[in-house]
Order: C-alpha cells, then sequence, then structure tokens
C-alpha cells in the first residue's frame, strides 16, 4: 500500500520499497536483497559447524554496546574465524598450533563463559587464538611424556593394566576344591 505523498511510480531518486515484516518501515528494495543475501551468509556460516550456535554467541562480542554491528564487520569477523578453523591451525606467538574442531568448540565455551570478565567489544581474536594455544599446548605436553616414557621403556599409567591376577594361595585352593568336592557328592 502506497504512502500518502509518496508517487505512484519509482524515479530513480525514488526506487522501488518495501515494508519490513518487524516494523512495518519500508526502505529500498535493494537493501532488502542485501539483507537477505547477508542472513543467509550468516546462516551458512554459523551451520558449517558443529559449534555455530557458540560461535554466534562469540561474535556478539565483538558488537557495540549502544548500536547495531555493521554487516561489514560481521563478514570480516566470520571471514576470519571460518579462515582459521577450516586451516586446522593457528599461528600465534611466533608458532604454528593445532586447532581441531574440539578445540574451537572448547575455546567458544570458555570465551562465553568468561563473557562478564571481558572488556566488551572485542577488537580482535587475541583471547580466543591464546585459549586454543593453551590447548594445543596441553595436549603436546601430554603426548611428550607419553613418547619419553616408550623411549625409556616404561609403562605410562595409561598403559598399566587396571588389575593384576593374583594367584590363589594352595590351602585356600584346597579347601575350595574340598567343598565343591562335598556338594556335588
Amino acid at each position: 500500500m502506497r504512502k500518502p505523498g509518496r508517487p505512484a511510480h519509482p524515479t530513480a531518486a525514488n526506487a522501488m520499497r518495501i515494508v519490513c515484516p518487524c516494523c512495518q518501515g519500508d526502505f529500498p528494495i535493494e537493501a532488502g536483497i542485501n539483507d537477505v543475501a547477508a542472513r543467509n551468509a550468516v546462516k551458512l556460516a554459523f551451520g558449517l559447524t558443529p559449534f555455530g550456535d557458540l560461535m554466534l554467541g562469540y561474535v556478539q562480542l565483538f558488537k557495540p554496546a549502544n548500536r547495531a554491528m555493521p554487516i561489514a564487520r560481521l563478514v570480516k569477523i566470520l571471514e576470519e574465524l571460518l579462515g582459521m578453523i577450516k586451516q586446522g591451525h593457528i599461528n600465534r606467538s611466533g608458532r604454528t598450533w593445532a586447532a581441531p574442531m574440539d578445540a574451537w568448540k572448547s575455546a567458544f565455551e570458555e570465551m562465553l563463559e568468561r563473557r562478564d570478565k571481558l572488556t566488551l567489544p572485542l577488537k580482535n581474536h587475541s583471547y580466543l587464538l591464546t585459549i586454543i594455544a593453551g590447548f594445543a599446548d596441553k595436549t603436546e605436553g601430554i603426548q611428550e611424556k607419553q613418547q619419553e616414557a616408550r623411549k625409556q621403556g616404561g609403562e605410562t599409567k595409561r598403559d598399566e593394566p587396571k588389575s593384576k591376577a593374583v594367584r590363589m594361595p594352595q590351602e585356600v585352593k584346597a579347601q575350595l576344591n574340598e567343598f565343591l568336592n562335598k556338594t556335588t557328592s
């Protein structure tokens, strides 16, 4: 429905406009197309990983307090994240660290748990990458200890049997046999 005062036919200055289903305001159709494309891109990006909901929460940590996040900023953040996630490793403190999916998931969870202690909005991924590097460092440490134990011929606690067989003393064995013989006769 045309609002009063609007021309019936759009001109170059006044292009076709559509109505927002949420606020009922009108806006140029070009903005609507861009918005749909942006929504689809975001939906696609968050659906690429098994932790899309966590990534969405993390991205919101970059949102300025009293205004909306510009779509260009959102796209940039997503491109950075998805690039690192796809690579499976990160570069931090002059070193390359393994960054499997589990590490990303755990790092996003930790960031969201500490939300109240962070200085928001976030400016970069430094803290997230520090968490992932910490996970990788712990994993490497465990692997190094296991390799050293194998080199020295020792067993790691994980390799030890959970229970050792205990020999039954002869006298107990004889009493058991005597009891069994009495019950079967």
